[in-house]
């Protein structure tokens, strides 16, 4: 987009934003609505947005670190940290400008404090302090994976409860969200996340090297080069098939995907860091694999929630979000899993299943209408690096034993059938 583009586009959302204000104070009505600046930093996106609490985002600013990351073949936390600091002032600046909108009129400041890295935590945190602190307005801290799991209701009507499924390039979470903070966590992988070893199975194919993916980032690279391979012609046993709980586990099918690649190395008569001539091969049956452990799981977690009445059979709903979502054979096969068992299939658009700063202000929304973690007073606020989702009733899961049927067959070829490239 061109200077006068955006220059056009920011007079016309602040114009937006202002009569969105002007005609609140015409209509004579009591209730002025509130404005919540959403801020987030938790791994290497800087994102900022002001969103009003009736789901109108006024202004949003993304600062992207990926090329930086994609060089150095993974993400590195002092180097995030320093781009964060670099760039939060003025994605911050951006955003509220874009909005047309000062920080007096804020209602809160909301700023993811968990989980996520560390040093990339502590700048959102810090800088969100400062302006807190400056302005003195609330502050809300934010769970980043709450967050996720509740920008759907921007998007959607949806109300709770509803199962969700969290995939991203650090975390994989089934839970039941039940209210604003009320989750019931049903499982999560026990190792690394699916996005990241997606990103680890592109690195050790060196898919940066190949003329069609030398800008795209790993589980991108993968699913792209996926669409025109024969995921048949290799086959990776499924993880954790012995055990009947929702838990997820992606390092083993990791350790298969490099044995594969070391294989057919030696096959080909070429070095690690040299394109294998069945790289797309190798590709589709390594996200088939993730793909089918995922779906699988996820059935477990919705025959269970209707057993057990955590969800009604007549309305249930399947919320599925995170940066891997935006995965289409995922999503796909996530999609006929869910017609096939009368559950709504829903996720955000794509640009915010990643992450950004739209969901955390909204989160911020929804909290400030529950009166729930609205701080006036900031003293003692720590991030965490690690921080749980709710409440854990994994072991409910797994003591319920609930033996998945077989994918059937049908379902199955409506997969593949509708993962096809025409």
């Amino acid at each position: 987009m061109n200077s006068v583009a955006k220059s056009l586009l920011k007079s016309v959302k602040r114009g937006r934003a202002a009569w969105l204000r002007s005609s609140s104070a015409r209509s004579g009505k009591q209730h002025l609505r509130k404005l919540v600046l959403g801020i987030e930093t938790s791994c290497d996106d800087t994102g900022a947005a002001v969103v009003d609490d009736v789901g109108n985002v006024l202004g949003e600013a993304l600062h992207c670190q990926k090329e930086v990351h994609l060089q150095a073949g993974g993400i590195i936390p002092v180097v995030a940290q320093q781009l964060h600091r670099e760039n939060i002032e003025q994605v911050v600046k951006e955003a509220l400008s874009v909005g047309g909108v000062s920080v007096h009129e804020l209602a809160a400041i909301a700023t993811t404090v968990k989980p996520g890295l560390a040093l990339s935590l502590g700048v959102g945190l810090q800088y969100s302090l400062n302006l807190v602190n400056k302005y003195q307005k609330p502050f809300i801290p934010i769970h980043h994976m709450e967050a996720h799991a509740l920008t759907v209701r921007l998007t959607h009507h949806v109300e709770f409860p509803f199962l969700v499924l969290l995939l991203s390039g650090g975390h994989c979470i089934l839970a039941v969200a039940q209210g604003v903070s009320d989750f019931l966590l049903l499982g999560q992988s026990i190792d690394i996340a699916p996005g990241d070893m997606l990103d680890k199975v592109a690195r050790r194919l060196s898919l940066r090297k190949h003329p069609e993916c030398h800008s795209m980032a790993g589980g991108k690279a993968i699913e792209h080069l996926a669409q025109t391979g024969d995921r048949q012609q290799h086959t990776f046993r499924l993880p954790m098939q012995q055990y009947r709980n929702c838990d997820f586990s992606f390092s083993g099918l990791q350790n298969l995907a490099n044995k594969a690649i070391i294989q057919k190395e030696k096959e080909e008569g070429i070095q690690e860091g040299e394109i294998l001539s069945c790289v797309k091969d190798i590709a589709a049956a390594v996200q088939h694999a993730v793909a089918v452990h995922i779906i699988e799981r996820t059935y477990r977690a919705m025959l269970f929630c209707i057993k057990n009445s955590i969800l009604s059979s007549k309305n249930a709903t399947l919320v599925v979000s995170g940066g891997v979502a935006s995965n289409q054979y995922i999503r796909k096969g996530l999609q006929t899993l869910a017609d096939a068992n009368d559950f709504a299939f829903l996720c955000p658009p794509p640009r915010l299943c990643t992450d950004n700063g739209v969901m955390i202000a909204w989160n911020g929304i929804e909290r400030l209408r529950a009166g729930l973690g609205v701080l006036h007073s900031t003293d003692g606020i720590r991030y965490e690096p690690k921080a749980p989702l709710g409440i854990d009733i994994s072991k409910r899961v797994e003591e319920d034993s609930i033996k998945v049927p077989k994918l059937k067959k049908d379902m199955m070829v409506s997969i593949l059938k509708s993962n096809l490239v025409k």
